[in-house]
């Protein structure tokens, strides 16, 4: 991922998502002629929400870095189970080649997401490396929590992203509004039942009892239906194991017992596994799935429409603005939201071919 033109890195982002080129960015840039109002105002939108400051950063962090500014990054390792964590990334990629001109170095731990004590022994050896900053997830809270005492005793800032610690300060979280996304997951599923009928809620995960991402936006989606439909009859399906054959196994039992489900609410990116058994029983077409994340397999079943709708987050904007809020931070261009959320956005397969991580 070398990057040779370092005098342009960020205004290459810039002209990506405006779809223009990177001249016109250069002109808007430097207030130069040439360029619309209307393309005018896209491209300082854009270079609002990215936070850019060309030049003035590489000239503060001469004078204030005699070594290269160390950050580290804290996320699970891509697996066979699942490749959300490939999003945020290759945010985190792109926001490290950009910083690059400005002699930044960003450091990748990686965990097991089914194992803590993996967690523990990366987030000791970030300790014991003393990076100046930290981003990252905290997929497992109770190895969170003494990684933050020690960021905190040690002087070091740190971001949190994807899934908030409430209660425990950091100088920023950036990500999805949990409560909110399942609310919004359950009004869809809402437009989609009759009276009635029931809807089944799935957590697939190895820790579900201490995973708040998920925690949370079922509590959103119980506190919907207790607002708007309170009759409505909702199952909840648990499991720890996180293979095909269990999972179907499960679904196979809650399915035959309450054969009025008529929607399902996957929680997190496994939703495959449920559309898979949907298929094989021959059910996609009469119950209604709704699960997370703009990925290939779950692209797959939204085009067949076997998922009926993706809820995304904009993993890989979480990822590049994490590594940009620290890198401001330290260099000191501005103050820090402590909250940046991300959009909850609503993917179908008539609109997912225009829609961006």
């Amino acid at each position: 991922m070398k990057n040779n033109d370092n005098t342009t890195a960020g205004v290459k982002e810039i002209a990506r998502r405006a779809n223009v080129s990177i001249a016109t960015v250069d002109r808007v840039i430097h207030n130069r002629p040439g360029v619309s109002e209307k393309t005018k105002e896209k491209i300082n939108a854009i270079i609002r929400e990215l936070d850019y400051q060309p030049n003035l950063l590489a000239k503060r962090l001469a004078l204030a870095h005699k070594g290269p500014m160390r950050l580290a990054i804290l996320i699970p390792a891509i697996s066979e189970e699942t490749e959300f964590w490939q999003a945020p990334l290759t945010g985190i990629d792109t926001a490290a080649n950009e910083l690059k001109q400005y002699n930044v170095k960003v450091d990748r731990y990686f965990f097991d997401q089914n194992d803590q004590q993996s967690f523990t022994d990366q987030a000791n050896l970030i300790l014991h490396d003393k990076p100046e900053g930290v981003l990252f997830t905290p997929t497992f809270l109770e190895a969170a929590v003494p990684f933050i005492n020690a960021c905190k005793n040690n002087g070091i800032p740190y971001v949190i992203f994807n899934s908030d610690m409430p209660g425990y300060e950091r100088l920023c979280y950036i990500g999805p509004e949990l409560f909110h996304s399942g609310y919004l997951a359950a009004q869809l599923l809402h437009y989609c039942i009759r009276d009635n009928e029931q809807i089944l809620i799935v957590n697939i995960a190895r820790d579900i009892d201490h995973n708040h991402h998920i925690l949370r936006k079922v509590e959103g989606v119980r506190a919907y239906f207790n607002e708007h439909a309170p009759d409505t009859s909702i199952l909840q399906l648990n499991t720890t194991q996180t293979d095909y054959d269990t999972v179907s196994g499960k679904l196979t039992e809650i399915m035959q017992a309450n054969s009025n489900i008529k929607a399902v609410f996957v929680s997190n990116s496994r939703v495959p596994l449920v559309a898979r058994f949907l298929e094989k029983e021959n059910m996609q077409k009469k119950v209604v799935l709704l699960g997370y994340d703009y990925l290939g397999e779950n692209l797959n079943y939204l085009k067949k429409g076997t998922i009926d709708f993706l809820i995304c987050e904009k993993p890989q904007e979480q990822g590049y603005r994490g590594i940009m809020t620290l890198f401001n931070h330290l260099v000191k261009t501005g103050t820090v939201e402590e909250t940046y959320l991300m959009p909850i956005d609503i993917i179908t397969k008539e609109n997912y071919l225009f829609y961006r991580n």
